[in-house]
Parts: C-alpha cells; structure tokens; sequence
C-alpha cells in the first residue's frame, strides 16, 4: 500500500513543490483552506478574536456566503436585551447540553453591570444569568474618568476552556464598590451550563512585585484594584488565565502588571510588572488583548510610560521599565518573565506626548513563507503614531537610539490615523481600521514583507475608534470581513475580503430602518458564528443573519 502510493502520488507531491512552493507553502502556514476541502470544525468562539494569535479569522464559517450576505437575504434578525453596556466581544459555544432544558448554541455575554448571561444564540432566550456582585455590592462608579462609564462591570472579554470542570468554565474579571467604599477587582470561573461558581471562586486579585515605582511600599509596588480596570481581555494558555491591566484615564499611581492564576484552582500563579521602577506603562489595548504563539510566548503592547534608555549587558532597560514598548513574554513553567521587546528609538518623546503604542493590540502573524521557503516567525502592531511595526518574534530588535532600523519592517505613516483597534488576518493579509481611515487590506508579498500600497480598502471611513474587523469563511475565496462603526445608530458592515471596495451590506441599507439595532459602542468586535453576527451595544447585542 505504501509503496503504491510513493509511486503514484510522490513524484506529483514532489513537482507541485517545485514548481509552486509559495503558493502551497502560503496557504499552509496562513491556514488557509481551498474551496472543495471541508471546513474545521466549529469548536466556538471560545476567546477575544477567535484565536490566541488574535487572527479574527473564523474558518469554519460556511452558512454566510458572498452570495447571501446581503440586504435582502441577511438583516437583523432580533436584539437581546441587557442590563448595561456590552463592552466585551460575546463568545460562543455549539451545543451545550444545559441541564433540564436540552442541548443549545449558548451565546455568552457579560455586561457593564456586572452580569453575565448564557443566552440561547438562536433565538436570543435567557439559559442563565448570574452576577458578579456580593451582598451590599454595586457595580464600581467610573472612578472620574469617561472611558468606561457611567459604571465599570465587566470590562474585558471573558475566555472559555472547555476542559475545565464537569462542563466547561467560562472565566470572567469583574470590578466592584462595596457599601463602604473599597473596590474590588475578581477572577470569577463560572460553569457553562449554569454560571455557577467554581473552584472556590471568585478570588480577589492581588499582588505586589519587586520595585521603587509608582505605589510602592517597602520595596515592593502594590496593585490597588481601584486604581485599575480590566480592559484588556483575557488569554488562557495552558490551563492558565492571563489577565493584563489598565489606568483610568492617565490617573496616577499606576503601572504595567500581568497577573496570571490557575484555571483548575484560581491560585495566583505568575506576576509581573514592567514599569516596576517608574510610572504609567499599562496595558490598554482597545478592548483587544494579549496574544501568544504556539510555543507559549506572549505577546503585548505597552502604553506610555518609564522607559529606561540605559541598556544592560543584554540590550534590555537596566531598571527593568518597558514604557511604549512591543513586549515578549515567556511563560516557561509558568512563569512569566521579558524575552525580549521591541522599542522605538523616540520612545521617549512618544510617551511624553501620548502618542504610544499601547491603544492597540498585538497580533501574531501566522507563519509566513518567502519565495525561497523560508519561514518567517513574525508578529505585529500599531498604534497612536499611525506607523505599523512588523517584528520578527525570534529577534524584536530592543532598543536603538538612532532609528528604528533594527527591526524586520517598518510602515511609516502607514495609516491615516491613530489606532484604538484591533488588526485581523487571513489569506496572507494583515487589515487595519485606525480612526478617521478606511480598512485597508496590506498583502505579504513574495519576500515575506508588507507591501506598503493597501491592496485594497473602504470606500467608507471609520470614526473613533475604528473599526476591528472580525473575517469568516471556509474558503480563501468567499471571506467576509465584518466591521462594527460606533455611530448611533451603529452600523454593522459587511465586505470582500479579497477586496474592500466592494461593500456586500451594512445595516443602514434596508428601508424603514430595518435593521437598526441601537447605538454604537467603541471597540466593538464582531462574533460570527454558526450562520449569525452577534454585534455589542451600549444596551445589548444586535443579532444578524440570513432572513426568513
């Protein structure tokens, strides 16, 4: 049988690797699939963006087509109500098997007032609904600032592992005032079937790291949860949950602290701080969040803050502050601790000028090949600067005071304005929507670099925000990208993939206001799943799908 098949197949295998290497090798490592090879398997979305490389590509996605996506067959198919604001992507799980009442799509939504709700996804009915409140507890006030407001909940998108408990365990960050004043912030892991607590939780988050910055008592700095929200969404890697913190406003004393716990237990696991000898340096991240490799490294950008232009004998700041910085983190036994980072050489004047890195994400490009079959491990970013910084993840460059030629590539000026958005990829293309611009699409070319024309882009601009597009399907040429616009009404948009120019929807399109769904809400991600689009507001969820 074997030798059959050496003989009959091998020497094709061996010709088509010859003659097309980029091709074949392209669509292997972006994880591309052709159209007559089935789609994966839908396993939910189960994290911020789909994937931990953050790609919000959706390939099992086969129901919503070039074909269908349109304002007369797609639309609005209901809203679901909540009680506060949806600032955290919905997540999905298929049939979940809901105790007493059958098997269900659960759509998981977490809401500003510190609720969270297992809906069913199809028909929008309430499976469960718990909250994240103790006794005498109200959600906190915005602590003056407007960022999140006018109360601060459940902030972060939530992640789910199917693996944890007798059911799955969807882990959720949630911000609290209790009746005399004290804030808290809580790791809550919640049954999907039930929402009810496991492990012993809700655990309150704690921690203290070596350092002299920024609210530091006797050697060490302190987290002061009130000081803090969860913007970023969560990353669970290896059973472990991942949780990365932000200021409110540029209020001080703050600074960058990654804090990771137990699934199975919720014991803290891992700290650390990377602005632990000087100020600011959180993680913001636009609702976006940290995003890791196969490997286990994970990946962030750093806002503005401390960082120390006097290098060790390893290239890295010798009081250990990473400031605005493109930031590696290993996890080798659980441990998080710097691999390595990537800083501009105006990193300083950046920072002081609030123009940083930190309002967006990184996202872990996956591999990419050059017409020679090299492998390229590479990972990217942007932010308030409008360049886009494409890192090699085996070497990121560390710090040159002169330029920023130390680094795979470099788009200056790249796009039209800042970025407070996510980036997606699929089909070898990286796609950013920064404030004020158009989503443009930025191919690989034959030597595994950007090319710096947008290979295609919006007719339409986005406001603030942005837009963090979320792309579907099977195929590399039926893909869909989907763009939420934070206007009120909101808008949903529906294009090409393959090329921008051609809008297939938005939800403005149909008569009499059909498929308004509620005001916008910024940082909005789109969750396509199952046939359907599940779009956040500020009082709900805006569902979408193919028209009966």
């Amino acid at each position: 049988m074997m030798r059959d098949f050496c003989r009959v197949f091998l020497p094709t295998l061996v010709f088509l690797f010859t003659i097309f290497p980029l091709a074949l090798f392209s669509m292997l490592a972006s994880a591309q699939w052709p159209a007559d090879v089935a789609a994966p398997t839908f396993n939910g979305v189960l994290t911020y963006h789909n994937d931990n490389q953050r790609t919000g590509r959706n390939p099992s996605e086969t129901t919503l087509t070039l074909q269908n996506v349109n304002s007369t067959m797609f639309g609005k198919l209901f809203v679901i109500p909540t009680d506060g604001r949806v600032d955290a992507q919905p997540l999905h799980v298929p049939n979940v098997s809901i105790a007493g009442n059958g098997s269900h799509n659960v759509l998981f939504v977490a809401s500003e007032h510190d609720t969270v709700y297992g809906f069913d996804a199809d028909n929008g009915s309430t499976l469960w609904q718990v909250t994240m409140l103790k006794t005498g507890e109200t959600p906190s006030d915005n602590r003056g600032c407007g960022q999140v407001s006018p109360e601060i909940g459940v902030t972060s998108t939530p992640v789910i592992d199917l693996t944890a408990g007798a059911h799955g365990t969807i882990y959720v960050v949630a911000m609290s005032k209790d009746a005399s004043g004290n804030y808290h912030q809580r790791l809550h892991a919640l049954d999907i079937t039930s929402g009810s607590e496991q492990f012993g939780g809700p655990v309150n988050i704690a921690a203290k790291y070596p350092g002299s910055g920024d609210h530091s008592q006797n050697g060490y700095v302190i987290f002061d949860p009130k000081q803090y929200k969860e913007r970023a969404a969560l990353l669970l890697l290896n059973h472990l949950v991942y949780t990365s913190w932000a200021s409110h406003c540029d209020f001080r004393p703050y600074t960058g602290w990654i804090i990771s716990y137990n699934g199975s237990t919720l014991a803290r696991q891992s700290v650390l701080n990377i602005t632990p000898n000087g100020i600011e340096g959180s993680i913001w991240a636009s609702g976006g969040g940290p995003a890791a490799d196969s490997a286990g490294n994970i990946y962030l950008l750093d806002a503005n803050g401390t960082f120390d232009t006097t290098l060790d004998a390893n290239g890295l700041p010798d009081r250990g502050d990473y400031g605005n910085a493109f930031v590696k983190l290993s996890t080798q036994n659980g441990h998080l601790a710097i691999a390595d980072y990537f800083n501009m050489y105006n990193t300083v004047s950046e920072s002081n000028h609030d123009v940083d890195l930190g309002s967006s994400s990184a996202l872990v490009v996956p591999n990419i090949l050059d017409s020679n079959g090299v492998v390229h491990h590479l990972t990217v970013g942007a932010g308030k600067d409008a360049n886009i910084y494409l890192v090699n993840r085996d070497n990121m460059g560390k710090f040159n005071p002169n330029n920023n030629s130390q680094i795979y590539q470099e788009l200056t000026g790249g796009l039209a304005g800042k970025v407070f958005s996510m980036p997606a990829f699929s089909n070898n293309r990286i796609y950013y929507g920064a404030v004020g611009d158009k989503i443009k699409a930025f191919a690989f070319n034959s030597s595994a670099r950007l090319n710096t024309t947008p290979s295609s882009q919006t007719k339409n601009t986005f406001p603030f925000p942005g837009a963090t597009p979320s792309i579907s399907g099977a195929s590399s040429t039926n893909t869909i990208l989907w763009a939420a616009e934070n206007t009120s009404p909101a808008v949903l948009h529906a294009y090409k993939a393959n090329n921008l120019a051609v809008e297939l929807y938005n939800s403005n399109q149909a008569a009499g206001g059909r498929d308004h769904f509620g005001s916008g809400n910024k940082f909005i991600t789109p969750t396509v799943a199952n046939g359907k689009v599940y779009v956040g507001t500020t009082k709900g969820v805006g569902v979408f799908g193919l028209l009966p």
